[in-house]
């Protein structure tokens, strides 16, 4: 692990960037011809909010670990931020600008780390990260990004389907970030976010045929996440975990999102009266069965590599261009 200071200073890498807000749900519109009492069913969004609850508690008890007044030498680093918060003060901004904690204290309290998980044993790790969160502004952004992407996800499929997304989209992300950035230490939930970025994209594909302004759905999601992934090219952010987040929810979204679909031809045939028997479709099938696939064998040779302590970048001498690209104004330092 490097011995700099916080986030861009060479220890911690922050999943910064989190996904923009989706595109307006009109774009994702229900057709005329689509069933209303189906399109119409909505779940109460109740996981989404107590995830951005439980981050948020999460963040407090990381703080009052890192009291900063108790454990930071100012003589050497600067005073604490925001003194009057005791406990809960910041680290000083040239160590963490984002008004947060050491890196000693989230390398303590679970952040992911190659040696922690590859020689210590320390799988948990790949999960505890996605719980924690660098600074305030680190935080903010991400939840505030969890709220515009997730309670719309979670109002149309449910709390299952998108938990099962948030959680395996961040293992997936932090597998991949793992395998590639073996000396800094790695936090935060924006693979998770970026899995329910994918996701979006895929479920939009899948079910296709539902939607209308799919055109411009699509072109507009696909902006967004191009942008976000171009963002993640920028120093000190941990791009390996959006990418891996997302390439995970994109997959599960071909297998937990998809809807039966209706036969329009049947449809148009019909008294307006009369509805039509909805049903999966061939190429649903086809996703399906693929994406289950490249799932169970990406997460096994991930993880195989992984515990065997692999380094990526030893089988791919130009991926580590995908999270930092140098340039003479910064330095990239991610493998």
């Amino acid at each position: 692990m490097g011995n700099g200071d916080l986030e861009s200073w060479g220890s911690t890498k922050n999943r910064g960037a989190p996904p923009a807000a989706p595109p307006p749900t009109s774009h994702y519109a229900s057709s005329s011809a689509y069933d209303a009492e189906s399109s119409n069913k909505q779940w109460t969004s109740w996981l989404v909010p107590m995830i951005v609850v439980a981050n948020v508690a999460m963040f407090f008890v990381v703080m009052i670990v890192n009291d900063c007044p108790k454990n930071h030498n100012s003589s050497l680093e600067g005073d604490c931020v925001a003194k009057f918060l005791g406990r809960l003060s910041f680290q000083p901004l040239k160590e963490n600008p984002l008004f947060g904690p050491s890196s000693s204290t989230l390398e303590k309290l679970g952040a992911l780390e190659w040696s922690k998980v590859v020689n210590g044993h320390q799988a948990w790790r790949l999960v505890s990260c996605i719980w924690l969160h660098a600074g305030v502004v680190h935080i903010l952004a991400n939840m505030l990004s969890l709220v515009f992407i997730g309670i719309r996800l979670e109002q149309q499929f449910g709390f299952v389907r998108v938990g099962v997304l948030y959680m395996l989209a961040g293992i997936g992300g932090s597998t991949l970030s793992a395998l590639f950035i073996t000396t800094n230490i790695s936090v935060g939930a924006s693979g998770a976010l970026f899995g329910l970025l994918g996701a979006m994209l895929s479920e939009l594909l899948t079910n296709w045929t539902i939607y209308a302004n799919k055109a411009a759905a699509l072109f507009t999601l696909v902006i967004i996440i191009l942008v976000n992934l171009a963002v993640g090219m920028l120093p000190h952010v941990d791009n390996f975990a959006h990418i891996g987040g997302f390439l995970t929810g994109f997959l599960l979204g071909f297998v937990l999102l998809i809807r039966p679909q209706f036969s329009w031809q049947e449809c148009r045939n019909l008294p307006a009266d009369v509805r039509s028997k909805s049903k999966y479709t061939v190429y649903q099938y086809v996703f399906w069965i693929v994406s289950m696939i490249l799932l169970i064998v990406g997460f096994t040779v991930g993880l195989v590599m992984l515990f065997k302590g692999e380094n990526g970048n030893d089988h791919c001498s130009w991926c580590h261009y995908l999270s930092c690209v140098p340039t003479s104004k910064w330095r990239c330092d991610n493998r």
